[in-house]
C-alpha cells in the first residue's frame, strides 16, 4: 500500500511540474469550475415524484447550460419534467432554471439558467486551443472535474489521468487509464485547454469469487458518477452553436428505415466489403420517405453522400455513423445513400420527412376513480403491432393503478384498446369521452373492453363496485 501511494504521489509531482500554460493546476482547476454547473429536476408521474441530478457546462454567456443525453430518460414527455433548478459547484442554494430541449443530433439537453447565475459562469469556449495546438495522443496526461452528490453541495473535485486509446465510436472518443471527469463535465490537457467532454462510463469487467465457488463469475461494474470516457473536443466544439428549438427537439429528420443491424463479419468478407462497414435495413416502414425513394428490405447501406462507411470496432457503431449522418439534416433536405442489392449497386436519392409522433409527444389522460393512463396510438404503436400506419384507432394503456377497477380486470400496460362497451374507439379524443363518461356515472357498475395484446385479443370487464 505504501509503495502504491508513493508511486501516485511521484506521478502527481511530476504531472504539477510539467505544466507550460503559466499557471498551477490548482489555479487552473480554480477557473475552470466557473465553466460547470450542476442540475436537478422532478419527474412526476401518475405513482411517484423523482428527483433526477444531472451536471453540465456552459456553452454561452448567456447561460446555456447541456447535459449529457442520459441526463433526462427520452421517453419521459418533456411536460413532466418539473422544478428545474441550477447550482453554482459548492454552493447550497439552487436557483430556477428551463428546460429547453433536447438536440436530436448531439443528445445534448439544453437548459437555461438565470440571469444573475450566467454572470458567474464562464463558456467552455473560453477554454479552446489556438489553431495548431498538438492533438491528444496515447499516454497524454489529461485531468477533469467531479461533483459530489446534493447532500454535499455539489462541491468540486480533482481527476486525472493519461489516454489509453482513442477510437471512432463512431465519434472520436478517447478512453482513459481510469476515471478522468463526471459524465457530461470538461476535460484538459495539461495546458489548461479544453480537448473533451466526459460520457457515461464504460463498464468494467470484474470477476467475482466466493468460497463456495473459487472459479470466478463475471461481473460488470458501471460508474455513474466518473468516467474514463470523453467526446474529443474536435467533435464537441462544431456543435456548440446547435440550438433546440423546442422541448421536443423538432424537427427531427426521418428516412423511415427499421431495425438497421451491422453486416457481419462473414457476411461481409463475402460480399467483398472486409475493408468497410455496412447495414442491413431489415424494413422499409410505410409511407416512409425511404419507401418513396425506392429502399427495399434486405437492402445493404454501404455509403452516405458518395463516402464509404469506415471500417468500425465494434460492427454495431455503424449503425450510430448512418443515423447521425440522417439526424445532422433537417426535414426536406435530400440525402443519397448507396445500397446493395443482390449483386448491385444501387444509388438512392432520399427526401428526408419530419419523423411522425413519438410516444413522449403523445396525448394522455389519466383517469383516476378507473386506475389507468391511456394514450393517443402514435406511428411507433403501429410499427411495433406490425399493423397499418393509416389505421390510427384505439388508445395505449400506459399506466395502471393498483388494486384499482382496471387492474382487478387484469388490464395491462402497453395494452391497445380497440374497443369501450361495444363500439370502437376511433380516436384519442373518443377514447377520453368514452371512459370519462365511466368516469364521472357513480352509479355505473361496470364497462366492458376489446384489448389487443401481441397476438391475442381479449375482453375484459371492469367492475366500477
Amino acid at each position: 500500500m505504501k509503495s502504491t501511494f508513493f508511486l501516485k504521489f511521484f506521478l502527481l509531482s511530476i504531472a504539477l511540474r510539467s505544466f507550460t500554460f503559466g499557471t498551477s493546476l490548482p489555479d487552473m482547476w480554480a477557473e475552470r469550475v466557473k465553466s460547470v454547473v450542476a442540475i436537478d429536476y422532478l419527474t412526476e408521474t401518475e405513482d411517484e415524484r423523482r428527483m433526477s441530478t444531472a451536471y453540465g457546462v456552459a456553452i454561452d454567456t448567456e447561460g446555456t447550460i447541456i447535459l449529457p443525453s442520459a441526463a433526462v430518460d427520452v421517453r419521459i414527455d418533456p411536460k413532466r419534467l418539473r422544478r428545474f433548478k441550477a447550482y453554482i459547484p459548492g454552493e447550497a442554494v439552487g436557483s430556477d432554471a428551463t428546460y429547453l430541449g433536447q438536440d436530436p443530433y448531439t443528445g445534448w439537453h439544453y437548459i437555461k439558467v438565470s440571469k444573475v447565475m450566467a454572470t458567474q459562469l464562464l463558456p467552455i469556449s473560453k477554454w479552446i486551443a489556438p489553431k495548431g495546438t498538438k492533438e491528444l495522443e496515447l499516454s497524454d496526461f489529461v485531468w477533469g472535474l467531479g461533483l459530489r452528490n446534493k447532500e454535499e453541495d455539489f462541491i468540486p473535485y480533482l481527476m486525472q489521468s493519461h489516454i489509453a486509446i482513442i477510437e471512432s465510436l463512431p465519434q472520436h472518443t478517447a478512453i482513459a487509464q481510469q476515471e478522468v471527469a463526471g459524465p457530461g463535465l470538461p476535460v484538459f490537457n495539461k495546458d489548461g485547454y479544453f480537448v473533451g467532454l466526459a460520457t457515461s462510463s464504460f463498464a468494467q469487467t470484474y470477476l467475482q469469487f466466493s468460497k463456495a465457488d473459487r472459479t470466478g463469475s463475471p461481473l460488470m461494474l458501471v460508474d455513474v458518477e466518473e468516467s474514463s470516457a470523453f467526446l474529443l473536443s474536435t467533435e464537441v466544439i462544431p456543435s456548440l452553436s446547435r440550438r433546440p428549438e423546442n422541448v421536443n427537439g423538432r424537427p427531427l429528420a426521418w428516412f423511415g428505415a427499421y431495425g438497421l443491424e451491422a453486416l457481419d463479419r462473414e457476411a461481409a468478407s463475402f460480399l467483398g466489403l472486409s475493408n468497410q462497414s455496412s447495414v442491413v435495413v431489415s424494413e422499409v416502414l410505410e409511407d416512409s420517405p425511404a419507401e418513396k425513394a425506392g429502399m427495399k428490405a434486405h437492402d445493404i447501406i454501404v455509403a452516405v453522400d458518395s463516402v464509404m462507411l469506415p471500417r468500425f470496432r465494434p460492427d454495431h457503431v455503424a449503425i450510430d455513423f448512418v443515423e447521425r449522418k440522417v439526424l445532422i439534416h433537417r426535414p426536406g433536405d435530400v440525402i443519397n445513400m448507396t445500397v446493395l442489392r443482390g449483386a448491385k449497386r444501387i444509388e438512392l436519392s432520399i427526401t428526408l420527412g419530419d419523423e411522425p409522433k413519438l410516444i413522449r409527444e403523445a396525448e394522455r389522460k389519466y383517469f383516476e376513480r378507473l386506475g389507468l393512463t391511456v394514450r393517443e396510438f402514435v406511428y411507433a404503436d403501429a410499427v411495433e403491432r406490425r399493423s397499418s400506419v393509416k389505421s390510427h384507432n384505439g388508445v395505449i394503456v400506459s399506466y395502471i393503478k393498483s388494486n384499482s377497477p382496471v387492474d382487478g380486470a387484469g388490464l395491462s400496460g402497453e395494452d391497445w384498446i380497440k374497443e369501450i362497451d361495444g363500439a370502437s374507439v376511433d380516436s384519442f379524443a373518443d377514447a377520453v369521452a368514452k371512459l370519462s363518461a365511466a368516469e364521472s356515472d357513480l352509479h355505473r357498475k361496470e364497462f366492458v373492453l376489446l384489448v389487443s395484446r401481441g397476438t391475442q385479443t381479449a375482453v375484459l370487464r371492469v367492475k366500477l363496485h
